[in-house]
């Protein structure tokens, strides 16, 4: 019953995607060439479609768990001290304080995924770790 759900769920958000909308989803960042769209909110979570063309830079949260969901490309992620290969289809959990990344995106087409973030993002809550 749980992966039923779960692929509702992934279908609901492709289906809400692939409709044209009139300012439908809140553009809220565009940095580093990633683009960042926030698909819906409330105090409990945030749900974003996040597009990565190069990397994301090594981080860490302190007060959100954040679930990702690939539906375009591959990537080499690390996550804690794993390094992983995360392709289309994949479903990661980020939990609170686990320092993750985006080594590099190894497709020809950029990753995009949806994070599931708990409780409500908060960019406060991004803490950047500095190479050593």
């Amino acid at each position: 019953m749980k992966y039923t759900y779960t692929l509702l769920f992934i279908i609901i958000l492709n289906n809400c995607l692939s409709q044209p909308s009139e300012n439908k989803h809140e553009k809220t960042k565009s940095t580093n060439e990633n683009t960042v769209i926030k698909l819906s909110e409330d105090s409990l979570h945030s749900t974003f479609l996040i597009e990565i063309p190069i990397k994301v830079p090594l981080h860490y949260h302190n007060w959100h768990t954040e679930n990702i969901v690939v539906v375009q490309g591959k990537a080499l992620m690390k996550l804690g001290s794993d390094t992983l290969t995360i392709r289309k289809g994949d479903q990661v959990t980020i939990l609170k304080g686990a320092p993750h990344e985006v080594i590099k995106v190894i497709s020809k087409k950029s990753l995009k995924v949806y994070s599931i973030q708990s409780p409500k993002f908060d960019p406060a809550d991004r803490y950047l770790v500095e190479p050593r």
